[in-house]
């Protein structure tokens, strides 16, 4: 890249089409000051390498004030071909040298979009009505990789399409953010939204640490033996089963992310600001990847607590390595995830390239699996999420069937728990997470659900009790 001496020695471009506008960063600057910078912008969001990792943590990005938003109801309508038509009207080249998210579409698939998917029973109940799909269009991204110790302002100059506006947008856009991320921060907190009170929730069950949850102790364990039942009857395999907890909120949404990310650090954490809801994840699991045709998912089936014995930490991650049944759980998923790819991957392409592999994180450790593939010629990022989405490892095998299964034993709409934080650049490259380890805030509470993968030889006690493991590392954030 060469630098324009009619403007900042600090911009530069590509010389054959002067576009994306690309202005580094200070060394010192990190994705955080940025995310605290941007967010008294509308719909900022982070997608967030919390946890250093040379392969899976490497980049970090911010983006806000897009200039499309884009929502859609869980009402069953298209929401993906809503987000495509509005996608594909503008497209770049990948610039080489930069962090792969270079602008485009970002944001939040909820849950209910499956209902856009397959016909699959609604919940009994879903107060808190969060969109299927909130996503915006994005010109400007702020991007670091974590390696080369480098940050970036990305500007592509859209919506204006004009050679001479574009660029001119991308240069002023790229200045105003460059100056917003230099200037002293202004402590905001998210506008709360209208509440919703008690008496208009699911029924709520109380259990303890001053929590309620949409099942007792005894409802979640006869809903786990119900699933069990299912399995032995032959209807699925394995089922993933929530609960979810609710706390009345405190305090602002970003300084709960912030406490997140340090006290539950993640490779796929990220925030976004809806307007009304506010998502901090800490997830560890990505979803799927889509870099020129490549395509890469990574299940966790798998689940044991860390203890602070250094010893016992050993012996537990042993003893999940070799587990029968967890193996076979996320074997389980592994196949369902191969057979959702070679539906838009040439077949011969998709393979398994780690199985079972051991991953510790804060309060957790998991097995974790890799299955990869190569995207046939002309489909794009909207047809790998209509073949795969919602994720296998928090459904179930056969998915459809085991959704079918969810709607009738979890009491309330996951929302965006079990959807996904994604991106889509205007190159076609995508990145995205499961929202597991992730709280919805809004409208007067924080929603902290937690769950498990329900097999034939589930004990409904353990399966309980696992929830909680996953839950723990959220509840130290609220304070």
């Amino acid at each position: 890249m060469t630098s324009n001496s009619s403007e900042s020695d600090a911009i530069y471009r590509l010389p054959e089409h002067g576009l994306p506008v690309v202005r580094p960063l200070p060394v010192e600057i990190t994705a955080l000051d940025v995310f605290r910078a941007l967010r008294t912008l509308p719909h900022v969001v982070l997608f967030d390498s919390a946890m250093s990792h040379a392969q899976l943590g490497r980049y970090s990005f911010v983006a806000a004030d897009p200039f499309e938003w884009l929502t859609a109801p869980a009402d069953g309508s298209d929401a993906l071909a809503k987000l495509e038509t509005a996608w594909q009207k503008y497209s770049t080249p990948t610039v080489d040298g930069l962090p792969p998210f270079q602008g485009g579409a970002a944001g939040l698939l909820g849950y209910e979009l499956c209902h856009s998917l397959e016909r699959v029973p609604r919940p009994q109940h879903d107060e808190f009505q969060v969109p299927a799909l909130a996503m915006g269009l994005y010109d400007l991204v702020v991007a670091f990789d974590h390696e080369a110790g480098s940050g970036w302002l990305i500007s592509q100059g859209f919506p204006e399409t004009d050679p001479k506006r574009r660029r001119q947008r991308a240069v002023e856009r790229c200045e105003e953010f460059y100056r917003q991320i230099l200037s002293p921060v202004e402590k905001v907190a998210p506008p709360p939204g209208e509440p919703i009170f008690s008496s208009t929730l699911a029924p709520q069950f109380d259990v303890g640490e001053g929590l309620t949850s949409d099942f007792s102790r005894d409802g979640y364990l006869a809903a786990v033996a119900r699933a069990v039942e299912y399995i032995h009857a032959g209807d699925i395999f394995q089922v993933n089963l929530s609960q979810r907890l609710l706390l009345p909120a405190v305090g602002s949404s970003f300084d709960l992310y912030e406490r997140l990310r340090q006290r539950n650090a993640a490779t796929f954490a990220g925030f976004l600001d809806l307007g009304e809801y506010q998502i901090a994840s800490a997830s560890p699991e990505r979803f799927l990847r889509l870099a020129g045709d490549h395509v890469e998912t990574r299940p966790i089936k798998g689940t044991r607590p860390r203890t602070s014995q250094p010893e016992a930490d050993l012996f537990a991650g042993d003893e999940l390595s070799q587990s029968e049944k967890d193996r076979a759980e996320n074997v389980m998923i592994v196949d369902l995830l191969r057979n959702d790819l070679s539906r838009v991957c040439q077949p011969e392409t998709v393979r398994v390239t780690q199985l079972c592999g051991l991953e510790s994180y804060a309060y957790v450790q998991h097995l974790v699996s890799a299955v990869e593939g190569q995207l046939q010629g002309g489909k794009t990022p909207i047809d790998l999420l209509r073949a795969t989405f919602p994720g296998g490892s928090i459904t179930g095998a056969p998915k459809v069937r085991a959704m079918e299964i969810i709607a009738e034993l979890e009491p309330t709409a996951r929302g965006a728990y079990c959807g996904s934080l994604a991106y889509i650049g205007f190159d076609g490259t995508m990145d995205s997470n499961l929202l597991i380890r992730t709280i919805t805030a809004g409208r007067g509470w924080w929603q902290v659900p937690a769950g498990g993968g329900i097999v034939a030889d589930s004990d409904p006690r353990r399966e309980y009790e696992e929830t909680w493991h996953k839950a723990h590392g959220m509840l130290r954030a609220r304070d």
